[in-house]
């Protein structure tokens, strides 16, 4: 009751009421001229219909909206009222009165709605503002992009244009040197041809003078044999000089434009290098421990499309061709972000094999660094193929010029030249791999058994140094 009599005598005291609104204070602000205080709702509404002529309800005295400073003292002391006496000024509010048709308080509940709807109106205007704003500095990015790829591509055309001309004046030229050294080589044969046709003839007319009788003849002309040699044909060397050349060219571009642009010119897949060829046999102990199949068409049988996989590929290591190739590339890929990413030079295939005989061949020609196994998937994203338990492979390295077998990091070497293809057989049942060098017959490499029975991927690690080098997934027709 103590606290009730104290706010009563507060109350008489204080006006806690707007005197426009003529109810309880909400969120009460003050005109920081005249320090009178209002409903912030109130003055609000007062202020947009009054507006260029706005002064203070009390004291006339003009202010701005930007002129209201928070009452946070009167708010205190409103918020001591009781809520049920605020309700109910509220419920009163709510009654239609006559009585207070003319006065500030009747008008409340619709001022308060109008401010309201005021500010809402206000902020959409706004919103509408900014969007129309942003439509249209994006049309106007729109029209300067179309107009910056119309010159761009205008631009483009041209250099290639230039680089059309260049290439189809190189190629004329070199047309017309590889015909120039074939016609100085075909009159350097005939010539050679007329020689040797006149030593025919003089042999056969020295050979018919010795039959008739050698004691007749002179002895100036006594065969002492010819001395014409025929030089050396060089014509094929030139060509292959050339042929390399335009090899190499044809390589740099397609290597620039990977660099710059991953992804986007994907070039001409290289041509299918696999002949049906014998098994050349190997005296060998792990040869005899796995029979392999005794011909190329046996291999094909359990050939397999495999892939390689853009989320287990290192970031400076480009696919192109269908996922068919990878090579080494100077600038990192855009890949999307992926935990199982390695941290070295290394690729699995998207392709696992828990059962079964597998098969796939590798074009190896392009790289002077490489790796070709499989894989666990536990492999970590540091471990290099072959130096964990999770990993078994054949391995070329060019420094060294040498071809080794690796498994739980120990090597073995193999004496075999660099092979230019390699073939991989997963055979599951017995759990052993076999590699084999893939050329004009297949030759096993090395075979390892296998201590594991979950699936394995496909793996593959180039050297990173080798900015040219790359590995190519060859396709195996399947029988």
């Amino acid at each position: 009751m103590a606290a009730s009599v104290d706010l009563r005598q507060l109350q008489a005291k204080l006006d806690l009421k707007c005197p426009c609104c003529l109810l309880y204070f909400t969120d009460p602000v003050r005109l920081a001229g005249c320090s009178h205080s209002f409903c912030r709702s109130c003055i609000t509404t007062y202020y947009c219909k009054v507006k260029r002529s706005a002064g203070c309800p009390l004291c006339r005295e003009g202010f701005e909206l930007k002129d209201l400073r928070p009452n946070r003292e009167l708010a205190v002391l409103v918020n001591l009222v009781p809520r049920e006496e605020k309700e109910k000024e509220w419920e009163k509010e709510e009654e239609p009165e006559p009585a207070r048709a003319g006065a500030w308080g009747g008008q409340r509940s619709a001022g308060r709605r109008e401010a309201v709807k005021e500010e809402e109106i206000s902020e959409i205007s706004k919103q509408l503002e900014m969007t129309e704003e942003t439509i249209r500095l994006l049309r106007e990015d729109l029209s300067k992009t179309k107009e910056y790829t119309f010159q761009i591509k205008s631009q483009i055309t041209k250099d290639f244009c230039c680089m059309k001309e260049y290439i189809e004046r190189q190629e004329r030229n070199t047309l017309m040197f590889i015909e120039q050294e074939q016609q100085a080589t075909q009159q350097k044969i005939e010539e050679t041809i007329d020689q040797l046709c006149v030593e025919v003839n003089k042999l056969t007319d020295i050979k018919a003078q010795m039959e008739k009788g050698l004691g007749n003849l002179p002895e100036r002309d006594r065969y002492k044999g010819s001395p014409l040699t025929t030089d050396k044909i060089i014509l094929e060397e030139k060509i292959n000089v050339v042929t390399s050349a335009v090899d190499d060219l044809k390589k740099q571009l397609e290597m620039l434009l990977l660099e710059k642009y991953p992804g986007q010119f994907p070039p001409e897949q290289p041509p299918d290098l696999h002949q049906e060829t014998r098994v050349c046999s190997i005296s060998s102990e792990s040869a005899a421990k796995n029979p392999e199949p005794g011909t190329s068409s046996q291999f094909s049988q359990w050939a397999d499309d495999v892939t390689f996989d853009l989320t287990r590929i290192y970031q400076h290591l480009v696919i192109t061709a269908q996922n068919k190739k990878v090579m080494v590339s100077s600038y990192p890929s855009d890949y999307e972000p992926s935990p199982k990413r390695f941290c070295i030079s290394q690729v699995l295939c998207s392709q696992s094999f828990s059962t079964g005989c597998h098969y796939w061949e590798v074009i190896t020609k392009d790289s002077d660094g490489w790796a070709v196994g499989v894989a666990h998937e536990m492999i970590g994203k540091r471990d290099k193929l072959g130096r964990s338990e999770h990993s078994w492979c054949v391995e070329w390295v060019g420094s060294k010029k040498q071809l080794s077998a690796w498994h739980r990091d120990q090597e073995t070497l193999l004496n075999r030249e660099k092979p230019l293809k390699v073939g991989v057989f997963l055979e599951l049942q017995k759990k052993t791999v076999s590699f084999y060098s893939i050329t004009d017959k297949e030759m096993l490499l090395h075979t390892f058994e296998i201590n594991t029975s979950d699936p394995l991927y496909p793996a593959f690690w180039l050297y990173c140094l080798d900015k040219n080098g790359s590995l190519t997934i060859s396709h195996t027709k399947r029988r």
